[in-house]
């Protein structure tokens, strides 16, 4: 994988870059539309790419070893095959599925023992294991397998846990490096900073992590209930180790506020399912600022979804005929209110990295987290 840095904003610690891989061009900061299961819940492949457009997805390691399993996805080619993406895509390694488990796992040295949330057969997940299941699930970026931890979490724990993650990574380093690629194309690996809330700990794995040299590098366990002041600082404590010619990937971030905010302290890459599961529920992202689209005011409102929208639905469809389809508890409500989102989401990113190569992202930003923040 190739990362070039192409300018950095005046005002903050913003950088517009590209991440070039053998499927192509990721232009940064850039979001990840999550797609768990080979898929990106209720969006058609062919609405993704076209009104979308991402140049990059996420799958899940611990879903796709469920179902449809790895041999499956071996049989097909691999999960762009299998689901017919000809993009980039990355693969979380399981370790926040795993933690969010909580009383059907156990974790040790060796690794964690974990119970299906499908039928609850006994599974095992090792540093090594993950990296298998990597290697045939083939996504262009792969993910150390890492404990994150819950919040708030007592500093011996965040701790022991950070030196085991560190410890489990030089397992998923070493097993990698006689893991052969199953297809014709490469695959880059990202470790993963831990340790909580903690500045002195998130400082001792950012500096152990960037002494491992990976082409790029991944920050866990925030946005995980902590308030968003403490994920800021602990991101800021981070970037400023983190080197700044690798890509840096904030995992399970957040609303259009965090994205923008954690762009400004140097952030690259993105993913979480709120666009997707917050849009099923009826709340939509937009410039001006959150919709419930069930409210009853929305109830006659002709005019479009969003004005200002970049995909078809935000036009082509009412306030109120989306406030209707959700009323009557129809999938296409859900559907729309999807794609509307990961619509927003990815003109969010794509509006910030203008500004940082125009030079004036700060004072945009400011103005956008001032607007989004309202309630409509």
């Amino acid at each position: 994988m190739q990362f070039k840095l192409q300018h950095t904003d005046p005002g903050s610690k913003a950088r517009a870059a590209e991440m070039i891989t053998d499927h192509g061009s990721i232009k940064t900061p850039i979001f990840m539309p999550v797609g768990t299961v080979a898929s990106v819940k209720g969006v058609h492949q062919r609405e993704l790419r076209e009104e979308i457009d991402p140049d990059i997805i996420l799958g899940n390691t611990y879903h796709l070893y469920l179902r449809p399993k790895p041999e499956i996805l071996q049989q097909a080619g691999g999960l762009h095959a299998f689901m017919g993406w000809d993009r980039n895509i990355l693969t979380d390694s399981g370790g926040y599925q795993v933690y969010s488990l909580s009383g059907n796992r156990k974790i040790r040295e060796e690794g964690v023992k974990f119970k299906s949330h499908i039928d609850g057969s006994t599974h095992m997940f090792t540093p090594e294991r993950v990296m298998e299941i990597q290697r045939i699930i083939g996504a262009d970026i792969i993910m150390a397998f890492d404990e994150c931890t819950p919040y708030p979490c007592d500093y011996k724990y965040a701790e022991r846990s950070m030196h085991m993650t560190h410890r489990w990574l030089e397992r998923c380093i070493t097993h990698l490096e006689k893991t052969p690629l199953l297809y014709d194309y490469s695959q880059t690996f990202f470790p993963i900073v831990q340790g909580s809330t903690y500045k002195d700990l998130r400082k001792q794995s950012a500096e152990y992590i960037a002494g491992v040299g990976a082409e790029g590098n991944a920050i866990g366990g925030l946005s995980v209930g902590e308030p968003a002041e403490e994920m800021y600082g602990m991101t800021e404590v981070v970037c400023d180790i983190l080197p700044e010619d690798k890509p840096r990937y904030l995992m399970g971030v957040g609303t259009p506020i965090n994205l923008l905010e954690n762009i400004a302290l140097g952030i690259d890459m993105f993913d979480c399912v709120m666009p997707t599961r917050n849009g099923r529920n009826g709340m939509l992202f937009t410039a001006e600022g959150t919709i419930n689209i069930k409210n009853k005011k929305w109830e006659n409102d002709f005019s479009a979804i969003d004005e200002h929208g970049p995909t078809f639905v935000d036009k082509e469809y009412s306030k109120a005929y989306l406030r209707h389809l959700f009323v009557a508890n129809e999938y296409l409500g859900k559907q729309i209110a999807t794609i509307h989102n990961l619509g927003f989401y990815l003109w969010l990113v794509r509006e910030a990295r203008n500004h940082i190569l125009a030079g004036d992202f700060t004072p945009w930003k400011a103005k956008m987290v001032k607007q989004m923040d309202k309630r409509l």
